[in-house]
């Protein structure tokens, strides 16, 4: 993990936005973007992990995070990381594969979300392998693009 005053901010908020929330498998849902957060190589990339489901699936807004102080070079990542249930799921992964960052910490994210390690056996059902399968042909898309350069 990179800590920087702008990841322990973003550290600070990941906890305090998924605090009460578990994953599918019942463990602490936090435990996730940190696990994403540890693979990113740089601040911002760190930062978009730690907070790449806030404004997806709690209350907060990009404008709450960019009141909050974080840049608009990670308000950016977060709006292309935040999907919106009307834009087909495929779309939405071919919109992010152009930015390096989004596309990381999608990759990441994406990577981990297959882990059906993470599952007990008996909740490996059909709709966990369907999900696998899915997020595996999002990974394969967004191997095969090319990010643009870094903004």
């Amino acid at each position: 993990m990179i800590y920087t005053p702008l990841t322990k901010k973003a550290l600070r908020l990941c906890f305090d936005a998924h605090r009460e929330q578990t994953d599918k498998t019942g463990l602490p849902y936090v435990f996730h973007p940190f696990h994403l957060a540890e693979q990113m190589r740089d601040e911002i990339s760190t930062v978009c992990a730690l907070l790449h489901d806030v404004v997806e699936d709690t209350d907060y807004t990009v404008e709450d995070l960019g009141e909050m102080g974080f840049p608009e070079e990670v308000l950016e990542v977060l709006r292309l990381l935040t999907h919106d249930p009307a834009v087909p799921y495929m779309d939405y992964v071919e919109q992010l594969s152009h930015h390096p960052v989004a596309r990381q910490v999608k990759l990441a994210d994406l990577r981990h979300n297959s882990d059906l390690t993470r599952m007990d056996e008996k909740d490996i059902d059909e709709w966990a392998i369907a999900r696998t399968k899915k997020y595996k042909k999002a990974m394969r898309l967004l191997r095969a693009k090319k990010p643009s350069a870094a903004r």
